[in-house]
C-alpha cells in the first residue's frame, strides 16, 4: 500500500511528532484493505460492470480489478489528478470538484449509457467516495451547469454543512438521492461506500445515489429558511419535489470513516510517548470557532502541567465548513489553524495540526497546515494581521510565508478533517 507523503521543511520536534502521527493515521485508512474484505466476502456473479465514483476511485477500483475477475467493463470518474494510470478495461475520467463542470456531467452521461438496458442477470459495483457529489452528476431536464453551480457556490460560502448542502443538491439531480439505483432496475446494484460524511449516514454520502433518501421536503425548507436562500422558480419546483424512499436492487457496505482515523492517530501518538485522548469524531462547526475552542484547550491543558507530567495528544475528527466573507485563499483546515494561532500564542510546545485527509483543503495545493505558539509572532514580525487576514479568509497566503502549509497532493483516500493538539 502506498503510503501518504506529508512534505514540509523541518519545523522542530513537535511539529515532526504531528506530521508523522497525521501520516500514519491517512495511511491506515486507504481504502484497499478493507475493500478487500468486503469483495471478498460477497459472492460475485459472471457479469460484473465496475462504477468507481469520487477521490479515492481510482484505487478502489484497481482493488476491484484485482480480486474479481469477473468485471466486464467500468467507468472511473474521480477529481483532476487523483487517478495514477490505465487500468484495462476500465475507462479513467477526471472532473471537477468541489463545483461540477462539464467533464462531470460527460463523465456521467457516459456512465449512463454504459449501464443503459441492463437485466437481472447484471450486478453494478459501485464504488463510492468522498467528492461523489460533485462528480457524477446529471441535473434534471432544464437546470443549467450555471445554475446548479451557482446553488452549489451559495450553500458552500453561507457555511453549509454538507448533508445540508447535499440535501438541496440532490433534489436537482436525476442520479442523487437513489436515482441511479432506480435507473439500473432491475440489474443488482452492491454499492461499497468510503465515507466522508460524520455519522456515516449513506443517502449524504456523494448524496445517496444508490441509497434510498432520508430527507424530506421539511428539511429542505429549515435549510432554505436557515441561510435565506432564494432560487429560481425551476429550482424551487423540484426542490419541492420528493426523492425515492426505497429501493430493492441495492446491497451496501460501509468501509472507511473517520472514526477509524482518529483511533489510528491515537494509536500512533501513544506510540510516540503521549497520552491521548480523542474528543470528538463529529467537529462540525465554523472553522474558526473550531481554531478557538481548540486553543482555548490548549491554554487550559498547558496551564495544568507539572514537570515530569507525560506529553499529550487530543485528537478531533470530522468536518467543519467556512462562511466566506472575504476574497482570499484558503480552506477549512487552514482557516482552523490559523484561527487556533492566535490563541496558542506565546505557548512554548504547543502545536495544533489540521489536515484533510485527501490531501485537499479548499480550492489550493495544501492538504492544510500545522501552526505553534511562535505562529502569531512571525506574522506580526511581516506586518500582518491575523484578524484582517482571516476576515479576508486568506489563510493559505499566511501561512505559506511562514512555510507552515502541509502538502501531501492526493492520498487515495478521502474520510474527512484530522485535527491534533499536541503539548509537549
Amino acid at each position: 500500500m502506498q503510503r501518504a507523503s506529508i512534505h514540509l521543511s523541518e519545523k522542530g520536534k513537535l511539529k515532526s511528532t504531528a506530521l508523522k502521527i497525521a501520516e500514519k493515521a491517512i495511511a491506515s485508512v486507504m481504502p484497499e484493505e478493507a475493500l478487500s474484505r468486503v469483495l471478498s466476502e460477497y459472492s460475485w456473479p459472471e457479469k460484473v460492470i465496475l462504477v468507481a465514483v469520487g477521490k479515492a476511485a481510482w484505487r478502489m477500483a484497481r482493488q476491484s480489478l484485482e480480486q474479481i475477475p469477473s468485471i466486464e467493463k467500468g467507468i472511473v470518474l474521480t477529481k483532476y489528478g487523483h487517478s495514477s494510470g490505465p487500468l484495462p478495461p476500465l475507462k479513467i475520467l477526471e472532473a471537477g470538484h468541489p463545483v461540477p463542470d462539464e467533464s462531470s456531467f460527460a463523465g456521467t452521461r457516459d456512465i449512463l449509457e454504459m449501464v443503459k438496458g441492463l437485466d437481472s442477470s447484471h450486478t453494478i459495483l459501485f464504488l463510492l467516495s468522498g467528492g461523489g457529489s460533485a462528480l457524477f452528476e446529471k441535473p434534471l431536464s432544464g437546470i443549467t451547469l450555471e445554475e446548479f453551480n451557482d446553488m452549489t457556490r451559495r450553500l458552500l460560502e453561507c457555511g453549509a454543512s454538507i448533508v445540508e448542502i447535499n440535501t438541496l443538491r440532490k433534489r436537482l439531480s436525476s442520479v442523487k438521492g437513489g436515482r441511479f439505483a432506480q435507473y439500473v432496475q432491475p440489474a443488482r446494484v452492491v454499492s461499497v461506500i468510503l465515507s466522508d460524511v460524520l455519522g456515516n449516514r449513506t443517502d449524504s454520502i456523494a448524496s445517496g445515489p444508490a441509497c434510498p433518501d432520508e430527507t424530506t421536503g421539511r428539511d429542505v425548507k429549515r435549510i432554505l429558511e436557515k441561510y435565506e436562500l432564494t432560487f429560481s422558480s425551476r429550482i424551487m419546483e423540484y426542490l419541492d419535489k420528493e426523492t425515492p424512499k426505497e429501493l430493492s436492487n441495492v446491497t451496501t457496505y460501509v468501509i472507511g470513516s473517520v472514526e477509524i482515523l482518529c483511533e489510528e492517530a491515537l494509536k500512533e501518538a501513544v506510540k510516540q510517548g503521549f497520552q491521548g485522548k480523542i474528543i470528538t469524531t463529529s467537529l462540525d462547526c465554523e472553522a474558526r470557532e473550531a481554531g478557538a475552542f481548540i486553543a482555548s484547550i490548549a491554554r487550559e491543558e498547558a496551564g495544568r502541567k507539572k514537570p515530569g507530567d507525560p506529553p499529550l495528544a487530543l485528537i478531533f475528527g470530522g468536518e467543519t465548513v467556512v462562511h466566506v466573507r472575504g476574497k482570499g485563499l484558503g480552506g477549512r483546515n487552514q482557516e482552523l489553524a490559523l484561527s487556533s494561532a492566535s490563541g496558542i500564542s506565546g505557548l512554548e510546545n504547543v502545536v495544533v495540526l489540521s489536515i484533510g485527509s485527501d490531501g485537499t483543503d479548499g480550492p489550493t495545493d495544501a492538504a492544510g497546515a500545522v501552526v505553534d505558539g511562535s505562529t502569531l509572532k512571525r506574522l506580526q514580525d511581516r506586518g500582518l494581521d491575523i484578524h484582517r487576514i482571516l476576515n479576508e479568509n486568506d489563510s493559505y497566503h499566511a501561512l505559506e510565508a511562514l512555510d507552515e502549509l502541509i502538502k501531501t497532493g492526493p492520498t487515495g483516500t478521502n474520510v474527512n478533517d484530522l485535527t491534533l493538539l499536541l503539548i509537549g
